[in-house]
């Protein structure tokens, strides 16, 4: 299975090549997806010897994440997907970032602004492959969802901005927390060679950002739940 990655839902941009079980991956920690997205991609094709035509699947971070930078990746790759005639895999970034920790339950949180945060918990199978436990949300911190069992891992920017309500929130639950987590597109690669393998490829015209909030400008509070 050749499967091309990327992920731009967060301050990090990155993209992943997966070729036979081996994965090769370029990751950067700046704000300039849309200058650097493209560069990865043909750096990584280079290096696998691979032509964009000999990939079987394009698969993406479809959030949730920042507005803008969700939108670059989308159109990204669309436009090689059509090009390419190659299906599309959509992969929650929350899930990238929970299959990247080193951790059996990650709850994964990116920070929203608006004094609130992107939220999902997921649990590691024996596949190694993360799964999400209820649905994803944007919520305030002190309301995150309460996750049932114990020994939770946290990651994520939401986890850098609001750690103190989120581990008081949380309580006993919470094992701990880690700093400086994000999405990589390693991980987005890993989870949608699964979804590839059972047929859930999509055709190009549905590789869509998913926002979790449908308006930026609503008030504190106004939560989606798609």
């Amino acid at each position: 299975m050749k499967l091309l990655a990327i992920d731009t839902a967060t301050e990090a941009c990155s993209a992943a090549i997966a070729l036979d079980g081996q994965v090769l991956e370029r990751f950067e920690l700046e704000p300039r997806h849309g200058e650097r997205i493209l560069p990865m991609i043909e750096e990584l094709l280079a290096e696998s010897g691979l032509a964009l035509t000999q990939l079987d699947a394009i698969a993406f971070g479809r959030g949730p994440g920042s507005f803008t930078s969700l939108r670059i990746g989308a159109g990204v790759v669309q436009g090689m997907a059509f090009g390419a005639d190659l299906p599309v895999i959509p992969v929650s970034s929350l899930a990238a970032l929970a299959q990247g920790v080193d951790a059996h339950a990650v709850l994964a949180a990116f920070d929203a602004r608006m004094g609130q945060v992107y939220w999902g918990a997921y649990r590691r199978g024996a596949d190694g492959l993360v799964s999400l436990l209820g649905a994803e949300v944007v919520v305030d911190p002190a309301r995150v969802p309460l996750p049932g069992g114990s020994g939770w891992s946290g990651a994520g920017s939401g986890w850098d901005v609001y750690h103190a309500p989120l581990s008081e929130r949380l309580g006993a639950v919470l094992h701990g927390w880690t700093s400086g987590q994000y999405p990589r597109a390693g991980a987005v690669a890993r989870l949608a060679a699964a979804e590839f393998s059972v047929g859930r490829g999509l055709p190009p015209e549905q590789a869509l950002p998913v926002y979790l909030r449908d308006d930026v400008a609503k008030p504190k509070g106004a939560e989606s739940r798609k």
